[in-house]
C-alpha cells in the first residue's frame, strides 16, 4: 500500500496500474492478486488507508454548539486526508460509488452529528450529504491543482470584479451551511417538562 501511496501520489490515479505497481515493488502482476482479487479491491484498501488518518483533536462533547464544532472539525480531517494524495477524492469516490472499502468517513462524521441528538435517520442522511460535499469539493480543488500545475488560466468576464475567495474559505463556507441547516431542523426541546 505504501508503494501504490507513492506511485499515486507522484503520478496521479490513471497511472496507478496493478503493472506498474508490481514494477515498483519487484514482482510480477500476478503477484499482486494473491493480495487484491482486481484493481478495485486494491484502490479499496488504498481508499481506507486514506481516510482512515487520524482526526483533528476532537471538541469536548456536550453543549449544542460543541457538537457543531466536531461536525466541523471532523470535516476538515477528511478534507486533509484526502489533500495529503494526489486524486485522493477520486480514489475515495470511486470505491464509496462502487461500494466497497470501509465506513470509516461516513461513521466519524455520523458519530459528530449524532452529538445534536437527532434521530438515526436524520444523523445518516446529514453524514451521507456531508460525505458527498466533502468528496465533491475536493475532487475540484485537486483538479484546480492539477490544472494550475499545468499553466491553465481561468477567464474571467470582463470588468468584473471577482472577490478572492480560496479552497479553504469556499470549504468552511459550505460545511457550516450545511451544520447551520442541520441545527436549523433540529428537533426543538420539549416545553411540557
Amino acid at each position: 500500500m505504501r508503494a501504490a501511496l507513492d506511485i499515486l501520489d507522484e503520478q496521479g490515479l490513471p497511472d496507478l496500474t496493478m503493472r506498474r505497481l508490481a514494477s515498483a515493488l519487484g514482482v510480477q502482476p500476478s503477484a499482486l492478486y494473491w493480495h487484491f482479487h482486481n484493481k478495485q479491491s486494491m484502490l479499496a484498501e488504498l481508499s481506507d488507508r486514506i481516510v482512515s488518518r487520524r482526526s483533528r483533536s476532537r471538541a469536548e462533547s456536550g453543549a449544542e454548539a460543541e457538537w457543531t464544532a466536531q461536525v466541523t472539525t471532523e470535516a476538515a480531517a477528511l478534507r486533509d486526508a484526502l489533500l495529503t494524495y494526489r486524486d485522493g477524492a477520486e480514489v475515495v469516490s470511486s470505491t464509496l460509488a462502487m461500494g466497497l472499502g470501509s465506513t470509516v468517513a461516513h461513521d466519524r462524521l455520523a458519530s459528530a452529528i449524532a452529538g445534536g441528538d437527532f434521530d438515526d435517520r436524520t444523523v445518516d442522511r446529514a453524514a451521507t450529504a456531508m460525505l458527498h460535499f466533502v468528496l465533491g469539493h475536493v475532487f475540484h480543488e485537486q483538479q484546480r491543482m492539477q490544472y494550475d500545475s499545468l499553466g491553465a488560466v481561468a477567464e474571467t468576464a470582463d470588468g468584473i470584479e471577482v472577490e478572492a475567495s480560496t479552497p479553504a474559505t469556499e470549504f468552511v463556507f459550505g460545511i457550516d451551511l450545511l451544520v447551520n441547516g442541520l441545527r436549523f431542523s433540529a428537533p426543538l426541546p420539549s416545553t411540557r417538562d
